[in-house]
């Protein structure tokens, strides 16, 4: 491990809970923890990880330890979207959220500086079917990461987006959450990443405090009255935290909210916030605190003039057959790729396709072609839309192969489109002919790697 930064360790002298000894100790320790994330919409009591002596992440419903880190390329349940690998510390988000809000309502929910999505898909799980979460990154490389991860949690109640914060500016009063995991100096994650110590300087903590509060002043306008904003860093450093929050108390009169933690969870509660000392909890450095906000302002109105083109009646048939139930959805035809939306979203999704740069919305189904529908990736990943599909179980050598777009040893029986499932869960489509079998499994996602 480098040198941990002089003038870091002066500046926390003083911050609530930091003890220095055991500070640079569990930083020398060279100690790494891995944690996972687990699909409450696709995880069953019928479904076995392959993971031995589980510990739960105390603070989250489905988050876990690993004892040790496996290799996740190598896992067929990775890639059908069973789990996410994600650092305890950022799950939370869980109890700002719960402890705030009633999630059993119909919420508008904006995660702005989203990707790669640990916290997209975690709050997904947490919300109802019938809200929206719209799951936004600036930089359009790290959208696609994003959406990827999306499409493979299997949510449908999800617009992803590639704006900056700025861009938000017609959308007042929009959102009852907003999620704010700001871009930081990234002291919090020296343990894992040694690039990031030496990436570190004063320089770039004022110069992140000073991004911090033009993306907050960009956002908070979004905001309902009433509604909470959760701002998070992976900062240690107080120009990116405490001051953050007073800054936001005094230009906006935002008021801090409180989240009960327990005693044995090691979190500590500073002045207007929690800190997350990888030496007292079992995950990486880390700040949270919730901000509700207090003044009213006109909220903007949801509508649009958008004509947003629908297949026509001949190719309604041709797609419903690939779905369990299509009266509650809406499908949208874009040139001839057909996504599907809920009825209950399909106002704001028209809507926010006027307001921002949308990549991604609802579930892609799929390609018209001729008189068929050539389906996507994200129809195999969503276990509520499917119809009766075949499936072609696969065993853990065919499943790496299929992952791989290699040639898989078993062909199956049953000829045409099937479902490729490992241990009963998707991990996408093949098209079964005579001699061979075409992978649709998309390249861009594809296992690199010949072996573990």
């Amino acid at each position: 491990m480098a040198q941990l930064p002089a003038s870091l360790i002066n500046s926390l002298t003083n911050a609530k809970g930091f003890n220095r000894q055991a500070f640079e100790g569990v930083h020398a320790s060279g100690e790494q923890i891995t944690s996972i994330r687990i699909n409450p919409n696709k995880i069953n009591d019928k479904v076995t990880l392959p993971f031995n002596n589980l510990v739960q992440v105390t603070w989250t419903s489905n988050g876990y330890y690993l004892p040790e880190r496996p290799s996740f390329t190598f896992d067929p349940f990775f890639h059908a979207g069973t789990y996410y690998v994600q650092e305890a510390s950022s799950m939370f988000v869980e109890q700002a959220l719960l402890q705030n809000v009633d999630v059993s309502k119909p919420l508008k929910v904006l995660d702005l500086c989203a990707a790669p999505g640990g916290k997209s898909t975690h709050l997904q799980s947490l919300i109802s079917a019938d809200s929206l979460l719209v799951s936004n990154e600036v930089i359009r490389s790290r959208a696609n990461i994003l959406k990827d991860n999306i499409v493979k949690w299997g949510a449908a109640n999800v617009v992803v987006t590639n704006n900056d914060p700025a861009h938000f500016k017609s959308l007042n009063g929009y959102f009852d959450v907003i999620v704010v995991d700001a871009p930081c100096s990234g002291s919090g994650l020296f343990r894992r990443d040694e690039e990031a110590i030496a990436e570190w300087s004063e320089d770039n903590v004022n110069l992140c405090s000073q991004r911090q509060q033009r993306i907050l002043a960009d956002i908070w306008p979004c905001l309902k009255e009433g509604g909470l904003l959760i701002y998070s860093t992976c900062s240690f450093s107080q120009q990116e935290d405490e001051d953050i929050l007073q800054w936001m108390q005094k230009e906006y009169d935002a008021v801090v909210k409180p989240i009960n933690v327990q005693a044995e969870w090691g979190i500590i509660a500073s002045e207007l916030g929690y800190r997350f000392w990888p030496d007292q909890v079992k995950g990486e450095g880390f700040f949270l605190a919730c901000l509700q906000k207090q003044t009213s302002q006109e909220e903007v109105v949801v509508k649009t003039k958008r004509k947003v083109e629908t297949p026509s009646k001949t190719q309604i048939p041709v797609i419903e057959r690939w779905l369990e139930n299509s009266t509650d959805l809406q499908f949208i035809l874009h040139e001839q790729t057909v996504y599907v939306w809920s009825n209950l979203l399909a106002t704001d999704g028209a809507f926010l396709l006027d307001k921002l740069k949308v990549i991604y919305s609802g579930t892609k189904l799929g390609e018209l072609m001729r008189d068929k529908l050539i389906p996507d990736h994200a129809l195999a990943m969503n276990p509520f839309l499917q119809g009766e599909i075949v499936t072609a179980e696969l065993d853990e050598k065919d499943a790496i192969a299929f992952l791989q777009r290699k040639d898989i040893a078993q062909l199956p029986e049953t000829k045409g489109w099937q479902l490729a499932t490992f241990e009963g869960q998707a991990l996408g489509w093949m098209n079964v002919l005579p001699n061979r079998i075409n992978n649709y499994y998309p390249k861009e996602l594809r296992i690199l790697k010949e072996s573990k």
